[in-house]
C-alpha cells in the first residue's frame, strides 16, 4: 500500500494525455467507419477518465503540498491543460454517438477550467522566482496550453442551435475565438522553447516525448479550423472561413515536416545517447499528436478536398492504433507492478544482506 500512496503522491500532472490519447484514436478509428473497435476505445477513454479524477481528487486531498509544488513548476504547471483537452475529445467523442447528454457537460467543464486555468497557471509560472531562469525550463509541455484552446474550439463546433439564432452566433463566436487564441499561443509557445534550445540547449535527457506536442498542437488547430470552415452561417465564421481555410493547409503541412524531426529526434536520444526506453507518463503525449495529425489529415481531406492527405491519414491511423496499444499494455505492465510488485527482491536481500 505504501507503493500506491507513493505513486499517487507523485502522479504526473499530464496524465489526462492517456484519455486524450485514447480519445482521438477512437475519433479517428470512427471516422473511418471502424465502429465496434472505436465504440470500445470510447468507453474505455471514459472510464480512464473518471478513473483519473478519482486519483487526482486523491491526491489533491492527500498530498496537497505536491499538487501545489505542480502547479508552482514551469516545467510541470502546463501539463494540467491535459484535463481540459481530454474533457474536449472525450465530448466530441460522444457527440459523434449523438450522446449529447454526456457531451455537453464535458464541453462547459472544459471551457469553465480552460478559462480559469488559462489566467492563473500562466501567471503563477512566470511570475515564480526561485532561482532558476524560467526560459531555461521552458519544454513540450507548455504546448499544451494550446491544445487546450483548439479542443475548446472544437467542442464549440459539436453543438448545432438553430442557424441564425443567437446561441448560433455565440457558439461561431466562442469557436473562433478559442481557434485564434491556440494560434497565438503556439506562436508564442513556439519562440520561447526555441529561445530555449538556442540558449540553454536540451540534453538527451531532457527531450521526452512531450515535445511531439509541438506537432500534435497544430494538428488539432487544424481539426478545430476545418471544423469551423464547416459551420453554419453566421458574421463572425463567415468573416474569417477563407483565411481558416487556408492557413490550415499550411499548417498540416508543417505537422508533416516536423514528423521526420522528431523521429530523429527519438532516434538521437535512444539510439545514439542510449538513453533507456522504458514507459513514462509522458508517452501518452506522444500517441495524442500521431492521432491527432491522422484525424488532421482526413479532416483536411474532407474540407478541402485533398485525397492525398486522405491517404497520409490513413497511414498515420495504423501508426497511432500500434503505438497506443503499446503504450497503453506499458501503462497496464506499470501500474500492476505498482499495485503488486514483485517480491522477488526483498526475499534476496533477506537472504543475504550484502546483495
Amino acid at each position: 500500500m505504501n507503493r500506491v500512496r507513493e505513486a499517487i503522491a507523485d502522479l504526473a500532472p499530464g496524465y489526462f494525455a492517456a484519455v486524450m490519447g485514447t480519445g482521438i484514436v477512437s475519433i479517428g478509428l470512427h471516422d473511418l467507419g471502424i465502429h465496434s473497435f472505436s465504440v470500445v476505445l470510447m468507453w474505455l477513454a471514459g472510464a480512464l477518465y473518471v478513473v483519473l479524477w478519482a486519483l487526482y481528487l486523491w491526491r489533491a486531498i492527500a498530498f496537497g503540498q505536491n499538487v501545489v509544488a505542480d502547479l508552482r513548476d514551469p516545467e510541470k504547471a502546463f501539463a494540467f491543460f491535459t484535463v481540459v483537452a481530454a474533457s474536449g475529445v472525450l465530448g466530441v467523442r460522444f457527440a459523434r454517438e449523438e450522446l449529447m447528454a454526456l457531451a455537453v457537460p464535458l464541453f462547459l467543464l472544459a471551457g469553465v477550467i480552460w478559462v480559469v486555468f488559462g489566467y492563473l497557471l500562466p501567471w503563477q509560472v512566470l511570475m515564480t522566482r526561485d532561482g532558476r531562469p524560467i526560459l531555461a525550463r521552458a519544454n513540450g509541455t507548455w504546448f499544451i496550453w494550446a491544445v487546450a484552446s483548439q479542443s475548446l474550439a472544437i467542442s464549440m463546433t459539436q453543438l448545432h442551435p438553430p442557424a441564425g439564432s443567437e446561441m448560433a452566433i455565440w457558439i461561431g463566436v466562442l469557436a473562433v475565438l478559442a481557434w485564434s487564441v491556440g494560434v497565438v499561443l503556439y506562436a508564442a509557445i513556439a519562440m520561447l522553447v526555441l529561445l530555449r534550445v538556442v540558449h540553454y540547449g536540451v540534453t538527451p535527457q531532457q527531450f521526452d516525448p512531450a515535445y511531439w506536442v509541438a506537432m500534435g498542437a497544430l494538428a488539432i488547430a487544424v481539426v478545430a479550423g476545418a471544423s469551423i470552415v464547416g459551420m453554419p452561417q453566421t458574421p463572425i465564421v463567415d468573416a474569417v472561413r477563407p483565411l481558416i481555410a487556408a492557413t490550415v493547409v499550411i499548417f498540416w503541412v508543417f505537422c508533416l515536416w516536423l514528423i521526420p524531426l522528431l523521429v530523429g529526434a527519438g532516434v538521437w536520444r535512444h539510439g545514439v545517447h542510449r538513453v533507456p526506453l522504458r514507459y513514462v507518463p509522458t508517452l501518452w503525449s506522444m500517441v495524442f499528436p500521431i492521432g491527432m495529425f491522422a484525424v488532421a489529415s482526413e479532416s483536411l481531406a474532407r474540407a478541402d478536398r485533398l485525397p492525398a492527405a486522405g491517404a497520409v491519414g490513413r497511414v498515420g491511423l495504423v501508426i497511432a492504433v500500434i503505438v497506443w496499444a503499446v503504450v497503453f499494455v506499458a501503462m497496464l505492465h506499470h501500474a500492476g507492478r505498482t499495485v503488486w510488485p514483485s517480491r522477488r527482491a526483498p526475499s534476496l536481500s533477506r537472504a543475504d544482506p550484502s546483495a
